[in-house]
């Protein structure tokens, strides 16, 4: 098992917008769910979005009027994202998502943490920080954008293999083991180059977040909660400070 960034870096972060359904699909849904619920800027203009990785979020969020600040682990997918939208106002952060009050200045009105990024912690203690810093952070009115996988039902058997895509040269499948408080996951990728079958392969680890314990945390923190749904095994929480 390697680290979340050496996890990354080297193995998933030039499949990851292919694993992900493609870059416009992305975007495309974000945007809509950025306008369902009329996230907007409030007073300083100013957003983070942590675990940024290719722009899913950022670049919907700077197409609305915000200017971003993108944090994430992947200097790979973080090109990307600099390549995906070279003219909005989005700066780069490659460090830890921990870090990310480091590079705070003065207040600002949106922390967006989408994409499971939340899981990737290292503890429960990391995820409650990030509560506390992101309320720190936000003017209030501000708010926080929360998306991550409910990870609390074990999967068992045959069932902890996923194939997640497929194409005629790729093919992605996860294989899941779920342990105490955290989950391996394996993530498979076989590459079709001059004919032969190439096999790659890692695993990282995965932090289990309840949906009571992350409710709990941010009301902790001072937050309300004004929206929440799962759907398809993801949580969407959106609070206000």
């Amino acid at each position: 098992m390697v680290s979340v960034r050496d996890h990354y870096e080297n193995h998933l972060a030039r499949h990851y917008a292919w694993i992900c359904g493609g870059v416009e699909h992305n975007l495309e849904q974000n945007r809509n769910f950025f306008e369902a619920h009329d996230i907007q800027p409030l007073d300083t203009g100013r957003a983070f979005d942590l675990g940024a990785g290719c722009g899913f979020q950022s670049i919907p969020l700077a197409e609305i009027g915000f200017s971003v600040v993108a944090v994430d682990l992947s200097a790979r997918l973080l090109g990307e994202l600099k390549n995906n939208a070279p003219h909005l106002p989005i700066a780069t952060i490659c460090d830890d998502v921990s870090n990310f009050s480091h590079y705070v200045r003065g207040t600002i009105d949106l922390v967006v943490c989408m994409g499971d990024t939340l899981t990737h912690l290292a503890d429960l203690e990391k995820a409650a920080a990030l509560m506390q810093q992101a309320y720190s952070a936000l003017v209030t009115g501000g708010g926080m954008i929360l998306s991550f996988r409910n990870l609390t039902r074990a999967l068992v058997g045959l069932d902890r293999f996923i194939p997640v895509r497929s194409s005629d040269t790729t093919i992605f499948t996860c294989f899941l083991e779920y342990e105490k408080n955290t989950v391996q996951v394996h993530d498979i990728v076989y590459e079709k180059k001059k004919q032969q079958w190439v096999l790659h392969k890692s695993a990282y680890q995965k932090l289990i977040i309840s949906a009571e314990w992350i409710r709990n945390i941010l009301h902790q923190a001072g937050f309300t909660i004004k929206f929440y749904n799962e759907t398809n095994g993801l949580i969407f929480i959106i609070a206000r400070k």
